[in-house]
């Protein structure tokens, strides 16, 4: 399939459409019940979102009233994005996790007219927020949803909505021609790592032109095919929304959702996924797991582990031996296999995006016969802007090179600058911000890096985070929490400094190795008496130090404290795509931190 073919698609459902009337009762979306896998063909998933955009003009909703939608991931989410763009509206995606407080930004700041959500769980949260606004005048549930709940609230059953035909296809599909590239597709607010979320306009050809950059280097670095996919981050991310769902709606692809992150890796061997987009701090978990796994297989495979490793650190480096090739071939023969076995077996790549990889972990996957590709992006450019791709040759130190028909400049400050169709068109009811961030066509990414003598961009780190020290020196803080949790002992990691004299850590110890320490020294699992006794900070304080000798001066952490608690969504000191905020952590431990460098 030539890609100007994704050129010719004036809107996301007219993409949709398209596919499912090639695919017809083919599977398309796919979920557990009762313990197996149940398909949703592209007929039949056809049928609902031309159903649901019958309903929803029946409702009252004009185009361009905006409709929150809340869920996890499930067929319905899809379904329900599609319907809402076939009506012509603008899907508001919102994550799951929210307060009440967020929910209430979100309604009033978007002006929704109606909401979909998924669960009574998640509207228990919700409605309260719904009925306090002014404009969402419905509520859609997936499931039954009480009139206690709703209050004086008009709700309705999503199954009863969907309910649509062949000829309501015909109708559906005839109206959304009539949507053009440059019309809203949905507003995404950003996960607010610095503050109050942003919605973020992300218009049909945004998002078409990430699936047809993306689909480009499937094609031509990996073969098109009948791809398979896991769905497990948030839909309501820009990443999975447009790289776990429009991406495969335009490769004509499978959709599987996943049951959750505790049966993440059996679902893996069960669907057998293709390909995976996914975010660092899951390579990290997973990494962790995998090596803990092999730790337990006796001696043998632990030498090919470390061997492996070994020569995918030199291969990145151009410093190949002599022997590296052969024992290469003998670890491909007798320990990769039974990896990518545990991945499903016809892996072709996991991308990485919504947060700077350490390019330790990549080089890891890589090693171990994983093909792990890191990408580049945010929520206003839809969100992709760059991947690595083997046929530009991979270097865990870079993004990759811009997807097709995408700039990217360096400014003279060294920040990243994008422009192209993938460029969002600003932030919902927020002029001033937009003109700062979007000035003569030109996205001001607030990253900086530069570009490789093969093209690739380089990311050096994010420059709202970069902390400069009372010297003026610059410290890039993700390298450094990068390093330090890449150590046995150090789960989560955060560093402070800016106009300070040195580097201070707020650490998390591991969990498993914390456990193991304890029964080792006869002690019990109370972490706040553990964190006090002096054989167990001397333990933290020989992993830091080892991160330290691979620092420079300004870098190396001097002191560190334990931190009350890991960092979770639920504490909300994560955001949903699991990056830290850093400003909540620095205000809650704000007195102990400044107590380092007093004493």
């Amino acid at each position: 399939m030539a890609f100007d073919a994704f050129d010719g698609f004036p809107n996301l459902v007219t993409m949709f459409f398209d596919r499912a009337a090639s695919k017809g009762d083919r599977p398309f979306l796919w979920h557990k019940q009762d313990g197996q896998w149940q398909s949703i063909s592209w007929r039949d998933a056809a049928r609902q979102v031309a159903g649901l955009a019958k309903s929803l003009h029946e409702l009252g909703f004009e185009p361009g009233d905006r409709v929150m939608l809340v869920s996890e991931n499930r067929p319905e989410w899809c379904i329900a994005d599609l319907g809402i763009m076939a009506a012509g509206c603008i899907t508001v995606p919102t994550y799951s996790t929210n307060s009440e407080r967020d929910h209430q930004h979100i309604l009033d700041d978007s002006g929704a007219r109606g909401v979909i959500v998924s669960t009574a769980k998640l509207a228990q949260t919700l409605l309260p927020a719904v009925i306090r606004s002014s404009a969402a005048a419905h509520v859609i549930g997936m499931e039954e949803i009480s009139s206690q709940q709703a209050g004086q609230l008009s709700t309705c059953k999503f199954s009863d909505l969907a309910l649509g035909t062949d000829e309501d296809v015909v109708v559906a599909r005839q109206r959304a021609s009539h949507v053009e590239r440059s019309d809203l597709a949905c507003i995404i607010y950003t996960s607010g790592t610095g503050g109050a979320p942003r919605g973020v306009r992300q218009h049909h050809g945004a998002i078409l032109h990430n699936v047809a950059g993306a689909s480009q280097i499937i094609s031509e670095d990996f073969g098109w095919d009948d791809e398979v996919f896991l769905s497990f981050l948030p839909l309501s991310h820009a990443y999975e929304h447009t790289g776990g769902q429009f991406f495969p709606i335009g490769l004509g692809g499978q959709i599987y959702y996943a049951e959750g992150l505790d049966k993440l890796a059996a679902n893996i061997e069960e669907v057998r996924p293709t390909i995976m987009v996914v975010v660092p701090r899951l390579f990290e978990v997973l990494r962790a797991r995998i090596i803990k796994g092999i730790e337990k297989q006796g001696k043998l495979p632990q030498y090919f582990l470390q061997t492996a490793q070994d020569i995918g650190m030199r291969a990145g480096q151009g410093d190949r031996r002599l022997m590296d090739r052969p024992m290469d071939l003998l670890i491909e023969r007798l320990f990769r296999p039974k990896i990518r076995a545990k991945f499903g077996g016809r892996l072709k790549a996991m991308v990485s995006g919504g947060a700077p990889l350490n390019p330790e972990i990549g080089v890891f996957f890589q090693s171990i016969g994983l093909c792990l590709l890191q990408g580049y992006g945010q929520t206003e450019s839809a969100p992709i802007i760059s991947c690595n791709r083997p046929a530009a040759g991979v270097r865990m130190n870079t993004v990759g090179p811009p997807l097709m028909n995408t700039e990217v400049k360096v400014a003279e400050d060294g920040e990243l600058l994008v422009r192209g169709e993938l460029v969002m068109q600003g932030y919902w009811h927020n002029e001033a911000e937009s003109r700062r961030v979007l000035q003569d066509g030109w996205l001001h990414t607030g990253d900086i890096g530069h570009i490789d003598d093969g093209g690739r961009i380089v990311i050096t780190d994010r420059k709202k985070d970069l902390i400069v020290n009372d010297k003026g020196d610059n410290v890039a803080p993700q390298k450094v929490e990068g390093m330090l949790t890449l150590q046995p002992e150090i789960s989560q990691a955060m560093i402070v400094g800016d106009k300070r004299p040195y580097m201070v850590g707020l650490i998390v110890p591991d969990a498993e190795w914390a456990v193991q320490f304890c029964q080792s020294h006869g002690c019990g699992v109370d972490f706040a008496k553990i964190q006090d006794r002096p054989e167990f900070r001397k333990a933290i304080d020989a992993a830091v130090s080892r991160v330290n000798s691979d620092l420079s001066v300004t870098e190396r952490v001097r002191r560190f404290i334990f931190a009350d608690e890991p960092f979770t969504i639920e504490n909300g000191e994560m955001t949903p795509s699991l990056k830290i905020r850093r400003h909540v952590i620095r205000d809650r431990y704000a007195d102990r931190l400044n107590s380092m460098y007093r004493s």
